[in-house]
């Protein structure tokens, strides 16, 4: 039986040879088989196998036994099925034969979904969102780094050089249009490059450190696609990077000393008419605005630990570096964890500014989910929105380690709700893991410092 998506892409790219059967796991890392041409119709029909285990993975790509999917469970396969509409050539592969196309994962039965998938978990959270009645807006933002492939003399990570004017990235200068000129090869190849894969990227910028870039996504309807294309635009830039001989990265904070890099989702809710609810001259004064942005706030404790996936996120959250450090919201207010930003009035919308570069999208986008329609069914009132530099103020303090995160994701019962209780003990269990592997290091600036007096 003909597969009506596959059929015509064969017939459109009658060369492609391969295709990468892609899977997201916990951490937002692309895990999968490749297959040859003439079985693809079968996979799209019947799936694909791959042990349940890939969703319990560590940083290092290692099993976390003690969630019990790895030998406790026999290392059992689960069944992937493709997600529509994500059968796309692969661009950046030389000889123009390769696809690929994103996959999700159930229990053998094809009709339950496996709930350890960050991806149905953000479909069961979808789900959950729809009983408000509202469609959303949604967009997403993306920071990485772009790093020389050759680290410096002492062996740190440095910014490349542009084969465009010799010149190697150090400046501070946001927004600026010389930097986006000496890297307008690698911008254009992005675009075009999302492009080719129907990936809606439509802007890049320069963001606030040497190297530092931002690529936003256009706004949709469909919070599933906003996720998905979120995970394979990150592997466009990472893989155009390599063709051009340099490396991103979306690591929260790969230079201490510099800005972090996050990831921004914008959301705004349309009624049956297509109307933004959200949109007004004040928005403080619409009940929904003030709600969400309560409901957003009064979970943003507990969903840290989500947002901030590795030890290294933490490093982000730094006064005066336009990282979120307190519970807070503002107009146009890039020192608060969320804005309003400004614009048109029918443009009006939350950017929720919590997570790290590094986040997981399929989470990050249901914990805007979660807080939003939390609020409006509950009507929680958030605090007054702040007004100028949230760093020099007192307000309640998110979490800034992940022992303290950890700790918080389980006391609240809407988390356990919205993600499960299943999955949030499988990312309570492999983010422990991670941080007892972290605090068994001992780093070089401990010799450094203690080594010769102690």
């Amino acid at each position: 039986m003909s597969h009506p998506e596959v059929t015509a892409f064969l017939e459109q790219h009658p060369d492609v040879t391969t295709i990468e059967l892609l899977v997201t796991d916990l951490n937002g890392v692309l895990r999968g088989k490749r297959i040859e041409r003439e079985l693809l119709e079968k996979v799209y029909e019947e799936g694909f196998n791959l042990p349940g285990s890939v969703m319990a993975l560590d940083a290092t790509g290692t099993t976390v036994e003690e969630t019990g999917l790895g030998a406790e469970d026999g290392d059992r396969d689960r069944l992937c099925l493709p997600v529509p509409g994500t059968l796309a050539m692969v661009p950046w592969h030389a000889d123009g034969d390769r696809a690929q196309a994103l996959f999700t994962m159930f229990e053998t039965d094809a009709e339950t979904p496996f709930l350890m998938d960050p991806r149905q978990v953000l479909v069961q959270a979808v789900k959950r969102f729809n009983e408000l009645g509202y469609t959303p807006g949604i967009a997403v933002e993306l920071e990485f780094y772009l790093i020389d492939t050759e680290r410096d003399a002492e062996g740190k990570l440095q910014p490349p050089v542009s084969p465009v004017s010799g010149r190697r990235m150090s400046s501070k200068q946001v927004y600026s249009m010389d930097d986006l000129d000496d890297y307008d090869f690698f911008i254009r190849d992005v675009l075009d490059t999302a492009h080719e894969q129907n990936i809606p990227a439509d802007t890049v910028i320069t963001e606030y450190a040497p190297g530092q870039f931002e690529v936003n996504l256009n706004y949709g309807n469909d919070p599933m696609r906003a996720a998905d294309e979120a995970v394979m635009l990150k592997r466009v830039i990472a893989q155009v990077a390599r063709k051009w001989e340099m490396e991103a990265t979306f690591m929260a904070k790969p230079y201490i000393e510099e800005a972090g890099s996050g990831m921004h989702i914008h959301l705004s809710l349309m009624d049956d008419d297509g109307n933004n609810i959200f949109a007004s001259e004040d928005p403080e004064n619409v009940p929904e605005m003030r709600w969400a942005m309560g409901g957003l706030i009064d979970m943003a404790d507990h969903v840290q630990a989500l947002l901030c996936p590795n030890i290294n996120s933490y490093r982000r959250l730094n006064p005066d570096a336009f990282a979120p450090t307190a519970k807070t919201w503002g107009y146009d207010n890039r020192t608060s964890a969320l804005r309003i930003p400004s614009g048109s009035v029918e443009a009006t919308r939350i950017e929720h500014r919590l997570s790290g570069a590094d986040t997981n999208p399929y989470l990050a986008v249901a914990v805007v989910l979660a807080g939003v329609t939390e609020g409006l069914q509950n009507h929680i009132e958030p605090p007054e929105p702040v007004e100028g530099n949230v760093y020099d103020q007192d307000h309640p303090e998110l979490a800034d380690n992940a022992r303290d995160a950890l700790r918080s994701m389980i006391l609240d019962e809407r988390v356990q709700k919205w993600f499960g209780a299943d999955f949030i003990e499988m990312y309570r269990i492999c983010k422990w893991s991670e941080v007892r592997l972290f605090e068994r290091q001992v780093t070089p600036m401990e010799y450094e410092l203690l080594l010769p007096y102690i």
